[in-house]
């Protein structure tokens, strides 16, 4: 399977889906123009992904800032991975977050709540 790299700037995040490294990362900023557009290639990327997955799957979201749209895709990213799951197929997110940064915590929280999925909060 291809590998998604999309180099972070400073409105967009970096996002590396590498399976063949184990490495599935979200990080930086989320405040894209047109959230829907730039997102749209990655859900399809996952949505493909999840046909045939690794046997385990292990997303790291490290975000430092996102916007109300670009919450909205983060979580039909992670509902991907809660389909997996219902499938039978092993996954956790690790979501990262700046001791200091009580929102990036609180929506880390707010996350781990809505889906069905391990999901760990982690500190950097």
């Amino acid at each position: 399977m291809n590998i998604i790299k999309i180099e972070g700037q400073e409105d967009t995040p970096k996002i590396v889906f590498d399976p063949s490294n184990d490495i599935f990362e979200i990080s930086g900023r989320s405040l894209p123009e047109d959230a829907a557009m730039f997102y749209e290639p990655i859900i399809e990327w996952l949505q493909n992904y999840s046909q045939t997955p690794n046997d385990h799957t292990e997303m790291h979201i490290k975000l430092n800032y996102f916007n109300t749209a670009s919450s909205k895709l983060l979580l039909d990213i992670l509902m991907i991975l809660e389909e997996m799951v219902e499938d039978g197929k092993s996954c956790i997110i690790k979501w990262f977050y700046d001791e200091d940064d009580e929102d990036m915590e609180e929506a880390g929280e707010e996350y781990s709540e809505l889906i069905e999925v391990p999901f760990e909060l982690l500190t950097y």
